[in-house]
């Protein structure tokens, strides 16, 4: 008797894509550097994302924010609140303009620090006539999840994510 194992071939898969451009997801959310950290995380989890690029004026990548950078930084971050009374006279409710303030009033501290001083200053990028398996090899290589697309100029056009990647294959 003879027992063996067929085997079946695998079936191949293809990516069905030539370019970035085919694989990319355009109008990305882009974050500038000057936005606040609660701005960005605003964002960030407005738009259910994990990270944005970071643009200058010219709307050129110069780094990416993420939610872990937001983390890091509120956790080194150390913050001595002055001793607040128990509670507050009525004549103490005043803003610095001499104007009352109204019912149910809240008073938020905002940190003022900007994106740029906590982004990765590190944007992996590629053009948008790169061919696709040239953009997969790279995230392979780099071992990132996601590629940023730039135009000739430079500017921000899109992003490739791994799950674009996957999008585009096929048996």
């Amino acid at each position: 008797m003879n027992n063996t194992l067929a085997t079946r071939a695998q079936p191949r898969l293809a990516l069905r894509a030539e370019s970035a451009a085919d694989l990319m997801t355009p109008n990305l959310v882009s974050i500038s550097e000057h936005a606040s950290i609660h701005e960005a995380l605003v964002l960030l989890t407005d738009k259910g994302i994990s990270a944005a690029p970071v643009i200058d004026d010219a709307g050129r990548p110069i780094g990416v924010l993420s939610g872990t950078d937001i983390l890091v930084h509120d956790r080194e971050t150390v913050e001595h609140l002055p001793s607040a009374p128990e509670y507050y006279h009525r004549a103490d409710l005043h803003m610095s303009s001499g104007e009352p303030l109204g019912k149910g009033f809240q008073v938020e501290k905002v940190d003022p620090t900007p994106v740029r001083d906590l982004m990765t200053p590190a944007v992996f990028s590629v053009q948008l006539d790169d061919a696709a398996a040239t953009v997969v090899e790279h995230m392979m290589t780099m071992k990132v999840h996601r590629l940023f697309v730039v135009d000739p100029a430079g500017i921000l056009v899109g992003v490739i994510s791994a799950l674009d990647v996957l999008r585009h294959l096929c048996p």
